[in-house]
């Protein structure tokens, strides 16, 4: 039989607000456990939320930049089941009456591009942490402990519709959904202090089938390459489970990434089980068409409308144009070249900036920001390829001697300590051309019995005589001149 893959994602996003969703303490990382964490936070009697319009406003810029509906009066709601790192025993979201509702987000896996319908984005309070590991009690005994500094950090949840039919599709959107949080400004996006994690729902059913199979969520991953895994190993349990003539249950599952395998948690819980209700100490988000309009002026110029110009002004293609948008940094690095190269060498420097530079930042595992070549240095080394004083095999090298500090990165300064300048002279090309035409009758003989694999070696040859320096263009109009 086969199986159809159905994934929708939840996906947690940390506001970049300076204090908590409801209280004052500040959402600062890497804080001594429970030092910011207030008595609104410890839920200690008396105490009251006081809503943080500042979430409302990043909330309101994710919404714009999804093209969604933002909703003119939303609620908050208590979600009701026990939190061992929540003190009040319940959760504050929203549920019947979401600020954010719709909205899409395209993406390219590979070269194809692919776009998935939001179902709504939600504000909430994120809990604590319960610390397991390596932590003693009071008197010497193995204990969990519980830091309540995340408890009240601002977060949207991210709800997808379950249109996602790969372990690649459902990570290429999570990236995707990464990149758009990170260049809104709403979230620092760090994975691993947990500010961006993903909740992935994953069931099957027989091809062709219409009716949904039986749903397990994998609970709280926070590394795409994990999250990749854990759907591969979810999506084969599930298959042989009912091959086998077994039956999926609903249920919360966590991945553990040592086993490589995925372990029941809890059994999932239905939207009842949590019995919502408004929250009776929250007044409803009241967010005005004002407002909404002033979010809109303080954004900035969106992924999407940044390919759409670079496809119509630069002339690149679509599938450039996404991969220099894959982050903020990178755009901004793209456009600095840009504009000391010109838009005429723009796919040169599309091409190198997918090229040899992710190659070199993905070696050293470095951001694009902390990259060893600046934009101003790539852009002289790409002037020098444009104007034919070295090859785009040459600069290979060049840019290798860049990145590892040769002569402060200056491009000039290395082709010159290095003898590197392309040879244009058609005379002295020629003359190389006649000494290898004279020094390999046998090759000239099969190109003109038709084998074109031979002229390829005649211009190997004609390079390995001008080590490499001679220009390939006039090499191969001047060879094919000289062979008729």
């Amino acid at each position: 039989m086969e199986w159809e893959i159905v994934i929708g994602l939840e996906i947690h996003t940390q506001l970049s607000t300076e204090s908590k969703i409801f209280s004052s303490s500040s959402t600062r990382f890497g804080a001594a456990p429970n030092t910011h964490a207030s008595a609104v936070d410890m839920a200690l009697p008396g105490t009251l939320p006081v809503f943080n319009a500042a979430a409302a406003d990043k909330a309101i810029c994710f919404g714009l930049a999804v093209g969604a509906h933002i909703a003119p009066k939303s609620v908050f709601d208590r979600k009701n089941y026990f939190y061992p790192d929540l003190p009040k025993n319940y959760q504050i979201s929203q549920f019947g009456l979401p600020v954010v509702q719709g909205g899409t987000l395209s993406f390219f896996v590979g070269e194809k591009e692919h776009t998935i319908n939001l179902t709504r984005a939600h504000l909430e309070e994120d809990a604590g942490k319960s610390l397991h590991e390596n932590f003693t009690g009071p008197y010497g005994e193995s204990s969990t402990g519980i830091d309540l500094n995340r408890a009240g950090t601002p977060l949207l949840e991210i709800v997808s519709e379950p249109e996602m039919r790969s372990a690649a599709e459902a990570v290429a959107y999570a990236r995707a959904m990464h990149n758009l949080v990170v260049w809104l400004g709403i979230c620092d996006g760090n994975m691993q202090e947990g500010s961006f994690r993903v909740d992935v729902n994953v069931s099957v059913r027989p091809k062709g089938q219409e009716e949904f199979g039986t749903r397990c969520e994998l609970k709280n991953i926070n590394s795409f390459r994990f999250m990749e895994r854990a759907i591969h190993y979810e999506v084969r349990r599930q298959i042989e489970l009912i091959e086998d003539g077994g039956t999926v249950i609903q249920e919360t599952r966590l991945y553990d990434a040592d086993r490589d395998e995925t372990r029941s948690m809890r059994t999932k819980e239905n939207a009842n089980d949590y019995r919502y209700f408004p929250d009776p100490d929250l007044p409803p988000l009241f967010i005005s068409a004002e407002k909404i309009e002033a979010v809109r002026q303080q954004m900035p110029e969106l992924p999407a409308t940044k390919r759409a110009r670079y496809e119509a002004e630069l002339q690149l293609s679509a599938y450039d144009a996404a991969q220099l948008t894959a982050s903020r940094a990178t755009a901004d690095y793209f456009e600095a070249v840009a504009a000391l190269v010109g838009a005429a060498n723009a796919k040169l420097a599309a091409n190198w900036i997918s090229g040899e530079l992710a190659a070199a930042l993905n070696r050293e595992e470095l951001d694009i920001s902390n990259a060893k070549v600046s934009p101003e240095q790539l852009s002289k080394l790409l002037l020098r390829i444009a104007d034919s004083t070295i090859s785009n095999k040459i600069a290979r090298d060049v840019f290798q001697a860049m990145w590892e500090g040769d002569h402060n990165g200056d491009a000039d300064a290395i082709i010159d300590a290095k003898g590197l300048k392309q040879i244009n002279d058609s005379g002295a090309i020629e003359a190389m051309i006649d000494e290898v035409i004279a020094a390999n009758p046998d090759i000239v003989e099969q190109f003109r019995a038709g084998k074109d694999k031979a002229f390829n070696s005649l211009i190997g040859q004609v390079m390995k005589v001008a080590k490499g320096k001679a220009n390939p263009g006039q090499v191969s109009s001047i060879l094919k001149a000289k062979l008729g």
